[in-house]
């Protein structure tokens, strides 16, 4: 199997580059404790989950590290911020959204819908940044984690690491939303609560040392917020360009609030309803499973269960009935030469035999 070169840059990507390449030249942070591998965060090649994390507190007692949900569930410990963001957004679209739909708003909400939820989260936050289930160029990387951002689910280094932790931790104590602990929690009221206990930097460098040294990706959570207010602002101007106060404010409400919340809601479903219906194609420790709802949803991470028995595979869909459309993009990005070193197989050896077949057949 050929490996794809990366293709020369042209003068807009040489552009981003040399910006991200002076942000990631500033000066870091002060070192913090090592961090694991980064490799084992990922979910290297060729090993199945086959245990949870090893940290164990004495009998009788819970390893605060761990952030079980017992432990996240108290005032102090609420984040206000999600709180208030996600309140906000279910409001608009339970409140306003009924009032203002046109033919024009639920377009730009479907095409946003796979936007942001496709190719932000599924192939951005998750394939690309938890996993390296491929490569690409800097300028591209950053691209996808701004998609991704506009999702409304958070910053790419909390997601990642909210991520990495439950794969290390799935279904186990720490997994920072099981269905073990109410299947509501894992869907969406785990995040009412931070999952770093009150220190989000030793947070991020314990679950995401690789990205939290890139400035790039730290200067991203002071442009979460912003981001969404741009948005808002061009969905509202185009619409009023085109048909005044009436397009924008649909363009706005359904362009912006009700595409985020059914992105929100179809990325839940992978961590609740994954982990209670379904089917497994593979043995793991936790309850990981293929569910082809959550899949037509959800982009292709519905079948939940391959992607747990081998994480940094980018290819979701297993068997030849579990369709994986944000596969379908990693392939056409793969042709254009935006992604590379595609992880497409299961194993290294399985990797290895698949190169030697054309020596074979000759």
């Amino acid at each position: 199997m050929e490996s794809t070169a990366a293709p020369a840059p042209n003068r807009f990507e040489r552009g981003i580059v040399i910006m991200a390449n002076v942000v990631e030249s500033l000066p870091n942070p002060p070192s913090q404790p090592v961090a694991p591998d980064a490799e084992e965060l990922r979910g290297g090649v060729g090993s199945p989950q086959t245990a949870p994390n090893s940290t164990k507190a004495p009998q009788g007692q819970t390893n605060p590290e761990l952030g079980t949900a017992a432990q996240r569930k108290r005032f102090s410990n609420l984040s206000w911020w999600a709180i208030g963001w996600l309140g906000l957004a279910h409001l608009v679209v339970i409140c306003v959204a009924p009032f203002t739909f046109t033919l024009a708003g639920l377009a730009v909400a479907v095409v946003l819908h796979w936007l942001t939820g496709s190719i932000g989260i599924c192939l951005g936050y998750h394939r690309l940044l938890t996993h390296s289930g491929m490569k690409t160029s800097t300028w591209f990387k950053y691209v996808l984690a701004g998609v991704g951002s506009l999702a409304g689910e958070g910053t790419p280094l909390d997601w990642v690491a909210d991520h990495r932790k439950h794969h290390k931790h799935s279904d186990q104590d720490g997994d920072p939303h099981s269905p073990h602990d109410g299947g509501w929690w894992s869907h969406m009221f785990w995040l009412a609560f931070h999952t770093h206990n009150g220190d989000r930097d030793a947070y991020l460098q314990r679950w995401v040392p690789d990205l939290y040294k890139l400035r790039g990706m730290r200067i991203m959570d002071y442009l979460f917020l912003p981001i969404h207010l741009l948005s808002g602002v061009i969905l509202f101007g185009a619409g009023y360009l085109f048909g005044g106060v009436e397009l924008g404010t649909s363009l706005l409400v359904w362009g912006l609030f009700v595409r985020l919340v059914f992105v929100l809601h179809a990325t839940w479903m992978v961590n609740s309803a994954s982990h209670i219906w379904g089917y497994k194609n593979y043995e793991t420790t936790d309850d990981s499973r293929n569910n082809w709802l959550v899949a037509i949803v959800a982009y292709g991470e519905g079948w939940h269960n391959n992607h747990h028995a081998h994480p940094r595979m980018a290819k979701h869909g297993h068997k030849w009935w579990e369709f994986d459309i944000t596969w379908q993009a990693i392939r056409l990005f793969r042709k254009l030469g935006l992604v590379w070193d595609v992880v497409d197989y299961r194993t290294a050896a399985e990797k290895k035999a698949r190169e030697q077949q054309p020596t074979s057949a000759a």
